[in-house]
């Protein structure tokens, strides 16, 4: 890590050049101001072609274990970095076979020459790798922690949070609600399960059938971050809880065992509007305002 080469990785992630269109960049599928995710359901390739999931919010990725949605196996920004960049099925920014063009194009511009001379020490070259590593260095310092929740709780500041956003944290924090038991930690994220909700994180399901396991996604800034799910099929966090609280009642009216940690009973109105409350308060503007606006950022 280093100031240049984070302010190089900063400038790389917002430029066109990196795709096959010259049109699409990091930031169009990680925008600033929705915490770098995108607002669509799912992302959209620089070719226009639909990808699988949901893209990401790219908030205190620097904390990550592991990285994407369904490949608990990537364990570093520059090895994830390779699927965006270089995937083929679908597109993302369409830049395999064309790694040396682009490194070429890069060299001739001075003011890029410069960067990375001075971002990689001797030599310099822009390089495919080197380009990575920038990148990946910007990205680490997406580092978010001074939401109204921060400040009341680390901070002291106890009017930061209002009195229903308290009784949300309450609700979250419960055995009887759960939700602290997937997004868990400073990043209120965790580790990996069922793509249903369902279930443990586990290979298989108990009647043999294969279960595709998914991140738990960080709620940080997750109002900014809708629509929701690896699948982006929840438009707001109302329908989120909504969703749960059936679970919940479709559980206690003898339906299929669901995970221990989600809710035990469906949740009330006035618990629904409290969680949400507390879900707002993670929200910090700050980290938003820096990146916003970014001019150097072109979307299709």
């Amino acid at each position: 890590m280093s100031a240049a080469k984070v302010d190089l990785g900063q400038r790389l992630f917002f430029e066109p050049r990196l795709s096959v269109t010259g049109r699409y960049s990091c930031a169009s599928c990680h925008d600033p101001a929705r915490s770098f995710s995108d607002g669509r359901p799912v992302a959209v390739g620089a070719s226009g072609e639909a990808l699988p999931h949901n893209a990401m919010a790219l908030v205190n990725v620097a904390y990550n274990v592991s990285f994407g949605w369904m490949k608990p196996q990537v364990r570093s920004l520059e090895a994830q970095m390779l699927e965006p960049l270089l995937n083929r099925h679908p597109i993302e920014l369409g830049l395999a076979g064309r790694e040396t063009q682009l490194c070429a194009q890069l060299s001739a511009d001075r003011s890029y020459a410069e960067a990375f001379a001075t971002a990689f020490p001797p030599a310099g070259a822009v390089t495919f790798s080197h380009i990575v590593k920038a990148i990946a260095a910007f990205e680490r310092t997406l580092i978010s922690g001074r939401s109204p929740f921060d400040r009341y709780v680390f901070e002291g500041e106890h009017s930061a949070l209002a009195d229903e956003a308290k009784r949300g944290m309450a609700l979250f924090f419960s055995s009887q609600v759960g939700c602290a038991g997937c997004h868990s930690g400073f990043n209120f994220s965790g580790n990996w399960r069922d793509a249903e909700g369902t279930t443990g994180a586990a290979s298989f399901a108990s009647n043999g059938t294969t279960v595709r396991t998914v991140r738990v996604p960080t709620l940080r800034n997750v109002a900014l971050t809708a629509p929701y799910m690896h699948d982006g099929r929840f438009a707001t966090l109302a329908e989120v809880l909504a969703h749960y609280s059936q679970l919940a009642a479709r559980r206690s009216q003898g339906g299929r065992p669901l995970d221990r940690r989600l809710p035990h009973e469906p949740l009330s109105p006035t618990e629904r509007a409290e969680l949400i409350a507390f879900l707002d308060s993670l929200t910090d503007q700050s980290f938003v305002a820096r990146f916003t606006p970014a001019p150097t950022a072109r979307y299709p």
